[in-house]
């Protein structure tokens, strides 16, 4: 197995990065408060310069490669968040970049994409082994493979976002009890995780995943890797991995507090809540560890609770359902 990275990486990640990403705020709502009975503490991605953490982590990877790699170009696979990542951190770099996408991606995220100057491919998502693909599209084209989650310099990378957090909530006088992170494949949670270990250790760190895509709270359960059947429904389309990654799990099996999973109706209520009222837009995979918050899934009465909003491309289709739906 590739070397894990530590929760120096991370910090070292930090310092690689901040010319190239925004540092985004933490945001209280007295609402929010009343709603939990605790001090919520949002960490907001969709602010984010393609509108998610996965900046993060293709940045540091990609300052990471040699100027040899760079000359090959990158190639990923995506359903669209780490696609414009890679996409944007390519054209920093003057990096040619190639995309794999599943044929349902939201159309905002394709869009996005090319918008960057990245080439995509279309592969079906229930059909196709991604990373079969995206490993044979990289060897044809004498590329790099930059994997959405489970690559070192990605984790360490996706981390930043808890060490700043971690760091503002200091700076407001307060310590995190919990922290709740959006979960697909692992690479945020990961990252998180090594982070908190070092600047925060008291921290429980828990997985929240939308229902039947919650690979990751069975394989916690299971100590070992769990796969899901690929037949949940797709709305929170930035979270559908098929199981947690080798390095990923291996980082959070024995740091996490557990996982918890929630229903589209609750996805839907904290999208809706995090517009009324924290005044951002969250896309369905980035608002499920704000809904487990909403649900008392992740219990924050009388503590102090991180909650990552880990994207906010959203069609505007999807995100009007969101806004017709109930808060209660």
């Amino acid at each position: 197995m590739t070397a894990l990275p530590t929760a120096g990486d991370v910090r070292a990640a930090a310092a690689r990065i901040a010319p190239h990403i925004i540092r985004t705020p933490m945001l209280r709502h007295a609402l929010l408060d009343q709603i939990t009975g605790g001090t919520i503490l949002v960490k907001p991605e969709p602010l984010q310069r393609t509108g998610s953490f996965k900046l993060r982590g293709a940045t540091n990877a990609s300052l990471r490669m040699s100027d040899a790699a760079r000359a090959g170009g990158v190639v990923t696979h995506s359903s669209g968040n780490h696609g414009q990542a890679v996409a944007c951190a390519a054209a920093l770099l003057g990096m040619k970049a190639l995309i794999a996408m599943p044929q349902d991606a939201p159309a905002i995220k394709v869009e996005s994409t090319r918008r960057w100057g990245a080439e995509i491919t279309f592969f079906d998502r229930r059909t196709t082994d991604r990373e079969a693909l995206s490993a044979r599209l990289a060897a044809e084209r004498g590329a790099t493979l930059l994997p959405p989650f489970d690559h070192p310099d990605v984790i360490a990378g996706q981390g930043t976002l808890a060490l700043e957090l971690v760091e503002d909530a200091a700076a407001a006088g307060l310590s995190l009890d919990a922290l709740a992170v959006c979960t697909g494949g692992g690479g945020l949670i990961a990252g998180c995780a090594l982070a908190a270990e070092d600047a925060s250790p008291a921290t429980a760190i828990w997985a929240v995943e939308p229902e039947g895509w919650d690979d990751t709270r069975l394989s916690l359960e299971a100590g070992q890797r769990i796969a899901n059947d690929g037949q949940g429904a797709t709305l929170c389309d930035a979270l559908l991995s098929l199981r947690p990654g080798e390095l990923t799990f291996a980082i959070n099996q024995p740091r996490l507090a557990g996982g918890v999973v929630v229903t589209q109706a609750e996805v839907f209520r904290a999208m809706r809540f995090a517009f009324e009222h924290l005044k951002i837009v969250a896309e369905p995979g980035g608002a499920v560890a704000l809904a487990a918050v909403l649900a008392g899934k992740v219990e924050a009465r009388g503590r102090a609770v991180g909650v990552v909003v880990s994207g906010g491309n959203v069609d505007p289709a999807t995100f009007a359902k969101a806004l017709a739906s109930p808060l209660s």
